[in-house]
């Protein structure tokens, strides 16, 4: 039988980057054979985005300095910041697709440039300059916005906005809000969501008071979808909540109708009668689901 060494060097290559990076690290964790064919460029590229070239712009070349493409790949695994710091990039280390955070200021959120109901601040466990807190509105609206081809083709992707409830907080907890995502002109996921969950006498009152309110919103919202279950937020390892807005599926790379699309991941609240503030939004996040 024919051992690994006596394989041609760009035969056990190809080999490598028809792979995965965490199959790639862990190979040559156990074959010391292969450890030095794991460190070509041609391997690692493999696993770079095809359009790493301009990801690197985006973010600075200057900022920006590695000696092989293996270190290239890990400097984009380490969340990196673009677009003047109002996106984060980042690859998974495991699989090698990508994902982004799209900030506060990358988001489109109504009124968020009038101070009466929104503030701008540096928030603690931030990468970003800014995150916007809500003061007082009796209208959410947030949507935010992606290129399609940005993303890995062939993956299935989930949306979620990234959030903290501050201590002054209040309303967010009576109502439910409506998510979706659409894809080009088309409503792939649609459903609702709580950004707070409340305890108690109050909570109990509230519900009491906006019950058939809710139970009418839920149903408009949920006919048709596929999943009708209500979310509610999540703790995050990094400091944040996050809540579901949806997930979609982008396919083949290379399709022009398909890859001249946007994603539309929005969340919103039809307009009440009651006031909420304290919600501090961080952005939305696009990951792959794995």
């Amino acid at each position: 039988m024919m051992s690994l060494n006596e394989l041609p060097e760009d035969c056990v290559s190809t080999i490598l980057s028809l792979s995965s990076p965490w199959d790639v690290c862990r190979s040559t964790a156990v074959c010391s054979e292969l450890r030095s064919v794991a460190q070509l460029d041609c391997v690692w590229e493999s696993f770079l985005p095809s359009d790493y070239h301009e990801i690197v712009s985006r973010a600075g070349p200057e900022l920006l300095k590695w000696d092989s493409k293996k270190e290239l790949f890990f400097l984009l695994c380490n969340s990196l910041l673009i677009d003047g710091g109002n996106k984060i990039f980042n690859l998974d280390k495991i699989t090698g697709l990508k994902s982004y955070v799209l900030s506060a200021r990358d988001l489109s959120i109504a009124w968020a440039d009038d101070p009466i109901y929104w503030a701008w601040k540096h928030t603690p466990q931030s990468r970003f300059k800014e995150s916007a807190e809500l003061r007082t509105t009796s209208w959410l609206d947030i949507q935010g916005y992606l290129k399609l081809n940005m993303l890995s083709p062939n993956t299935t992707y989930g949306a979620y906005l990234i959030f903290k409830v501050s201590k002054r907080a209040y309303g967010l907890e009576i109502m439910p809000m409506e998510v979706s995502i659409e894809v080009g002109s088309d409503v792939v996921s649609h459903n609702t969501v709580y950004l707070r969950q409340d305890e108690g006498k109050k909570h109990q009152m509230q519900w009491l008071i906006y019950y058939n309110r809710t139970e009418i919103l839920a149903s408009r919202v949920n006919h048709g979808s596929e999943d009708s279950n209500l979310k509610l937020p999540g703790a995050r390892g990094d400091g944040w909540m996050e809540i579901e807005l949806g997930h979609f599926f982008y396919g083949e790379s290379g399709d022009s109708c398909r890859d001249g699309k946007v994603v539309k991941m929005s969340m919103k609240e039809i307009k009440g009668h009651h006031l909420m503030g304290g919600l501090i939004v961080e952005g939305i996040e696009i990951r792959p689901l794995l």
